[in-house]
């Protein structure tokens, strides 16, 4: 009897929320890991078919630099393998509440405080022209890597899912890869997901020394 060919296995990366806990854990110089090193190592047998990264992109009109640098780090991944490939959703402006203009001005309220009347007045003024900062929102990313996920399980693009993630709102797109298409469906990331890990098949909690061997050479 022929041995069972090992399960063919797409990884899907929610870059934002993923980037998130990779920095806020640790990782030493996260823009040097290799993907396709990443990829292999979390596979372990199993067949390495892709490799999915989703982002937001950003608007070379609203900073030069930073939309320099995403497309610098979009290409360097790329270029780990052929098989990691970009998907871009789109960033939309966003107006928030500032907390650190509202602390401040709760602040300035202590009559107590031991500034100037005139400082007083200047840094509330400074305050309330800050009350509102500008924030960027990702759109479409999540639902586009939901979405892909449940048709790839659909028309059998995988046997094994890897979400790289600690979302809790694609528990939704898991239970449908795993119970009605019959995938296996495992999440991997340095953040922990209560909601994740009740649906996958198993939910894997990566510490910054299990990066340690996923650097890209440098030369």
């Amino acid at each position: 009897m022929a041995d069972k060919a090992p399960d063919r296995a797409v990884i899907f990366i929610d870059g934002n929320n993923w980037y998130h806990f990779v920095t806020e854990r640790g990782v030493v110089n996260p823009m040097n890991l290799s993907y396709a090193k990443m990829s292999l190592k979390l596979l372990g047998p199993r067949e390495w078919i892709g490799t999915r990264y989703y982002i937001g992109a950003l608007d070379q009109n609203w900073n030069a630099t930073d939309y320099a640098n995403q497309r610098r780090f979009l290409s360097l991944i790329q270029n780990d393998d052929p098989r990691i490939t970009v998907h871009l959703g789109r960033l939309e402006r966003r107006p928030q509440a500032n907390p650190l203009a509202d602390a401040l001005l709760n602040l300035l309220d202590d009559p107590a405080l031991p500034v100037s009347s005139k400082l007083r007045a200047q840094l509330r003024a400074l305050a309330r022209g800050h009350a509102k900062v500008e924030t960027l929102k990702e759109k479409a990313v999540d639902i586009m890597l939901a979405l892909d996920m449940v048709e790839m399980a659909r028309t059998g693009g995988y046997d094994a899912a890897y979400l790289l993630s600690a979302d809790g709102d694609f528990t939704p797109a898991v239970q449908i890869a795993r119970h009605q298409h019959g995938r296996k469906v495992y999440c991997a990331s340095p953040g922990f997901s209560s909601a994740l890990q009740g649906v996958a098949n198993a939910f894997i909690n990566l510490d910054k020394e299990w990066f340690a061997d996923c650097y890209r050479d440098r030369g």
